[in-house]
C-alpha cells in the first residue's frame, strides 16, 4: 500500500510540476524587473493660468454712423386742377399712371373757341372804351378852356370832368376783362410746372371737365426725399442742429439701400434738414434725407413708395477705441493685461454703445491690452496666459 501511494504521488507532481514551475518562473522575473526598473517620483501637479484672448488698443479718430429706415417721398407734389371749364381735345401720351414729362411739355388742351370769342369781345370793348376816354378826354379839356376864358358854366365844367372819370374807369374795366379772357384762354392749355412724374390721372380724351375738376396728381423728379426717424441722443454724434439746414456747416451724407427686383441697390443722398418737432413718445426727431435726380441715365432708378435703409455718415471723434461689448466687465471697467501677464481692473468712459460695440474715448491708452475672455473667476492681479494679441483702434 506504501509502495502504491509513493507512485501515485509521483505520478502528480509529473501532472502539476510544469505550470508550478512556470508560476514561480514569472514571480521571480517579476520581482527583477521590479528591482531594476527606474523610481518614480510622486509630484503635486502644476496649476495652469487661464486661457485669454486680448487686443491692444491703438486709439484713431472715428467717424460715427447713424442707422434709420424711411420711405422714398418726392420732393414736390402736384395736384393738376383745371382752371376753365370744356371739352378735352387733346391729351399727351405722358399724361398717364408712371409717365415722365418735361417742364412745360403739354399735357392737355382743352376746347379754346369760347375763349377766343371772350377774348376778341373783350379786346372790342377795349377798344370803345379807348375812343370814348379820347372822346370824353377832348370835351373836358374843352370846357376847361371855356372856362378860362369865362365862356361856359361851371356845372359843364363839372360835367365834362364827370364824363372823362366815368371813361377812364371804363377803360380800366374793359382791359381787366381782357386779361381774364386772354388768361381764360391760356389756362385751356395745361403744361407741365417742373420736370416730373404722373402718380395717378383722372382726365380721357373728349371727356368735359368743369372749373376745379381734377385732373392728375403730379410729382417732381428733380430730387427724392426721405424722412428718417432718429433718437435724440444720436443727434450729437451727427452733427445735427434743429436749425434750417441751409444755416449747416457741412450736410451729413446719406448711404440708401433697398433690395427689390432680385437684387441690392444703393443710392447716396445727403440730410438736408430736420423737421424740428421732437415726438414726445418716441423720443425721435424726423431727418430729411435728399437724393438728387434719382432717375437719372444710367443708374439704378429710386421709385417713390420704396422702404429703404439707410446709413447716416457722422461727425469724427479723436481718440477712438472701439471694443467688442464683451470686453466690458462692468457698465464702465475692462481688464488689463499688464506686462507680467496679470490682470488689472481699468476704469474707462463710453461715449456710445451701438450694437455689438461700445465705443471708449478715455481711460485706454496706446498699447494697453484689453482683455476679451470672459471669466468666471477673474480677479484682479490673476495671472493668464495670452492667446494671441490683435490691434483694434
Amino acid at each position: 500500500k506504501l509502495t502504491k501511494l509513493l507512485l501515485g504521488a509521483v505520478n502528480m507532481l509529473r501532472q502539476i510540476g510544469p505550470p508550478i514551475a512556470i508560476i514561480v518562473v514569472g514571480f521571480g522575473l517579476a520581482a527583477a524587473l521590479l528591482r531594476t526598473g527606474p523610481s518614480i517620483t510622486p509630484q503635486a501637479p502644476v496649476a495652469k493660468s487661464p486661457l485669454v484672448r486680448a487686443v491692444t488698443v491703438q486709439p484713431a479718430d472715428f467717424e460715427f454712423e447713424a442707422t434709420a429706415r424711411g420711405t422714398v417721398m418726392p420732393r414736390s407734389e402736384t395736384e393738376l386742377i383745371a382752371e376753365v371749364s370744356g371739352r378735352v381735345i387733346e391729351l399727351s401720351q405722358s399724361l398717364v399712371t408712371g409717365g415722365f414729362f418735361k417742364e412745360d411739355d403739354v399735357l392737355l388742351r382743352i376746347d379754346p373757341l369760347d375763349y377766343e370769342i371772350a377774348l376778341e369781345q373783350a379786346s372790342a370793348q377795349v377798344q370803345r372804351a379807348t375812343s370814348e376816354l379820347a372822346t370824353a378826354s377832348k370835351n373836358y379839356e374843352r370846357q376847361r378852356n371855356l372856362s378860362k376864358r369865362q365862356s361856359t358854366s361851371e356845372s359843364l365844367e363839372d360835367d365834362a370832368r364827370n364824363r372823362l372819370q366815368m371813361a377812364e374807369a371804363a377803360q380800366r374795366e374793359a382791359r381787366a376783362r381782357l386779361a381774364s379772357a386772354e388768361r381764360d384762354l391760356a389756362r385751356t392749355v395745361v403744361k407741365a410746372p417742373y420736370d416730373g412724374r404722373v402718380r395717378t390721372e383722372q382726365v380721357d380724351l373728349g371727356q368735359f371737365l368743369n372749373r376745379g375738376s381734377r385732373l392728375a396728381r403730379l410729382y417732381a423728379i428733380d430730387a427724392a426725399e426721405v424722412r428718417l426717424p432718429i433718437k435724440d441722443d444720436e443727434l450729437a454724434f451727427l452733427n445735427i442742429s434743429l436749425r434750417d439746414g441751409s444755416a449747416w456747416e457741412k450736410r451729413p451724407s446719406v448711404s440708401l439701400s433697398a433690395e427689390f427686383a432680385g437684387a441690392v441697390h444703393r443710392w447716396t443722398g445727403e440730410i438736408v434738414r430736420t423737421e424740428g418737432e421732437l415726438d414726445p413718445k418716441t423720443r425721435m426727431i424726423q431727418l430729411v434725407a435728399s437724393v438728387a435726380d434719382p432717375y437719372r441715365a444710367g443708374t439704378t432708378p429710386l421709385p417713390v413708395g420704396l422702404f429703404v435703409d439707410a446709413v447716416i455718415t457722422g461727425g469724427v471723434q479723436p481718440n477712438i477705441v472701439r471694443l467688442p461689448r464683451g470686453a466690458m466687465v462692468s457698465p464702465s471697467e475692462v481688464y488689463i493685461v499688464d506686462s507680467s501677464e496679470r490682470l488689472v481692473r481699468r476704469t474707462v468712459n463710453v461715449l456710445r454703445s451701438q450694437g455689438d460695440f461700445v465705443y471708449i474715448n478715455d481711460g485706454l491708452l496706446r498699447g494697453d491690452r484689453v482683455c476679451l475672455s470672459r471669466l468666471a473667476t477673474a480677479m484682479p492681479g490673476m495671472k493668464v496666459r495670452v492667446e494671441n494679441t490683435e490691434e483694434v483702434g
